[in-house]
């Protein structure tokens, strides 16, 4: 981003969800910031609220029959419906900042619309690396190799300038990649909190309730991923996300359980040094260094206390108990189709657990169901369109009940 430009003009999709209220709270503070757009889901009252308060000039909303509810709009807004519209807005000439705080395959367009505007990307939605990311990084990378060409010293001239990771762990080891070189990392270090359930025997998981899993141990964040962080399925999504951000193979991915939340990621270097990123449990830290980047600025988050906080424990994974971690483990080095079916099933199994009609050991149980009935498929990687089939056809097949 151009650091004479008065404004940094971005749009924000997924505006209302818990992400999206959090980057809300990090844009409005800033006066450089100018929403261009906002896009949202069914919650149309909030979307209605934002605009009044951020004043963009599109905004779009899911299906036609909900522009009521997003009330009356400021001078100079317009309400688009639809995928379409949500693929315009990302794809517009005017933007610097493309943030994208929506969960599921239909943000894939948006970011691919982006990066082949030239629009970088700040992303914490899984699906985008997950599922697409041999779609999104050639694009990042080509895009990098450009700037980089041009000069060496623009933030822009690294894939991490143009896919921003939002998630806390990966912006911690974005944060300790800032200034090195990248062959001397040895490899990466993800940290996990392990969730409500560490300590829980493995014959009283079966039993857990929604409620109970909703109950983190440290963070605050939207059900979906407190349950996978409760899982442990978060992580191994993270896994694969980590082998096409940084560009390391699977077996330097490391994954280790730190109760605390403090460290939120670490670099381990060819010296033998490792670099720590640490944090208070705060979304908006790494919202804001993404959205900032490469400059800090002061943040609504609170430096941690290391004399209150008194210990930072390490453990290893347990996945037998939390087969979830392996099983994604093992779905990224089967390819994109697995990864695919992966992420979907895992949407589809989280959204059944927490409506009642599958008990906490289904949800990795259905994992392992749909990979091997959709993830195994030979021939070329798959493209946008099947993703989004596949998605549609993963969704069909287990949300019913009928299965795992």
């Amino acid at each position: 981003m151009d650091r004479e430009r008065p404004h940094v003009r971005v749009a924000l999709l997924g505006s209302t969800g818990s992400i999206g209220r959090q980057a809300v709270d990090v844009l409005a503070r800033d006066a450089r910031f100018q929403v261009v757009g906002l896009s949202a889901g069914r919650n149309t009252a909030l979307l209605g609220e934002q605009i009044r308060r951020l004043r963009p000039a599109v905004a779009v909303i899911a299906a036609d029959a909900d522009r009521d509810g997003v009330g009356d709009l400021p001078d100079g807004t317009v309400v688009g419906v639809g995928d379409e519209a949500l693929e315009a807005l990302a794809a517009r000439p005017d933007l610097d900042l493309l943030i994208v705080g929506t969960g599921g395959v239909v943000s894939l367009r948006p970011v691919l619309a982006a990066l082949r505007a030239g629009t970088p990307v700040a992303t914490a939605n899984k699906e985008t690396l997950v599922a697409g990311g041999h779609l999104v990084m050639p694009l990042a990378v080509g895009l990098a190799r450009a700037r980089s060409a041009l000069d060496r010293a623009d933030p822009l001239g690294s894939t991490l300038g143009w896919i921003r990771p939002i998630d806390s762990e990966h912006s911690a080891i974005w944060q300790c990649l800032v200034g090195e070189d990248r062959a001397s990392v040895a490899g990466l270090i993800l940290t996990a909190s392990g969730g409500p359930f560490l300590d829980l025997p493995a014959e009283a998981l079966a039993n857990v309730t929604a409620d109970q899993a909703l109950r983190h141990p440290t963070w605050t964040m939207g059900a979906k991923i407190t349950v996978d962080s409760a899982t442990l399925a978060n992580k191994g999504l993270e896994v694969i996300e980590a082998r096409w951000l940084y560009d390391v193979p699977y077996d330097v991915i490391d994954v280790v359980i730190h109760r605390q939340s403090v460290v939120h990621s670490a670099v381990r270097f060819v010296d033998g040094s490792v670099k720590a990123q640490l944090g208070t449990p705060d979304m908006r830290l790494p919202i804001q260094y993404a959205l900032t980047y490469p400059n800090r600025r002061p943040s609504l988050a609170a430096a941690p206390n290391l004399v209150e906080v008194g210990r930072l424990d390490f453990e290893a994974p347990d996945v037998t108990r939390f087969p979830a971690l392996r099983i994604a483990r093992e779905a990224g080095g089967i390819g994109p189709w697995a990864t695919a079916a992966l992420i979907a099933a895992d949407d589809v199994a989280v959204t059944r657990f927490l409506a009642g009609t599958l008990d906490f050991a289904g949800i990795p149980r259905l994992l392992d169901t749909a990979i091997a009935r959709y993830g195994l498929r030979a021939g070329a990687q798959p493209d946008i369109d099947d993703l989004v089939a596949l998605d549609g056809e993963i969704r069909a097949m287990y949300s019913t009940g009928a299965i795992a």
